[in-house]
């Protein structure tokens, strides 16, 4: 590189506009993306320190953005919340999923009904998967029912963290339309 010396003033002039629509092609809405923008330029200044000039300063910028993308959705996807649904599927209480979702029946309730309704929630969440188009189906049960590390996935299905975690998010986002429909109906 000719010049290993950031310059962060000029950062939004050049690069804002570029980051903004790198990110708003992986996150698909204005808002989180001037975000991920916003929190790319704050990282690279309070990182600057450990710019080696190995790359260019937009080269620079947008690994940090990658970063961020790649934060957001795990950041989305570890809060296990209204998208996911507690599952058995072993028979020994002691070896249950591991999903909890507000609106099914407490599975530790003294309640008759409560199994059978966890029962014919785990038929519907099966329904719903097989709806799904078959890689995200695929990624959705190695990770998430499966409990498989994204590495261990991404190497078996040839696709990247990103790509696993957009897929994990589309495939979430399918469920929880489908079991509202078939299931949560009032």
């Amino acid at each position: 590189m000719s010049e290993s010396v950031l310059k962060p003033e000029s950062w939004v002039d050049q690069y804002a506009d570029y980051l903004y629509n790198y990110a708003l092609v992986r996150v698909s809405e204005p808002e989180i993306a001037k975000d991920l923008v916003q929190e790319t330029f704050f990282a690279g200044l309070k990182s600057a320190v450990n710019f080696k000039g190995n790359a260019t300063e937009r080269t620079w910028l947008i690994a940090i953005l990658k970063r961020k993308v790649i934060d957001h959705y795990r950041k989305i996807n570890s809060k296990k919340g209204k998208a996911e649904v507690r599952m058995q599927y072993k028979s020994s209480y002691d070896n249950e999923g591991e999903w909890l979702e507000e609106q099914v029946a407490d599975p530790d309730s003294l309640e008759e009904n409560d199994a059978i309704e966890n029962e014919e929630l785990g038929l519907a969440i099966q329904e719903c998967i097989s709806k799904l188009p078959k890689k995200q189906s695929r990624v959705f049960t190695m990770k998430t029912i499966e409990g498989l590390e994204t590495e261990t996935i991404c190497n078996e299905l040839g696709i990247n963290p990103s790509n696993l975690w957009v897929m994990i998010h589309r495939a979430r986002a399918a469920l929880m339309g489908c079991l509202n429909e078939n299931w949560f109906r009032s």
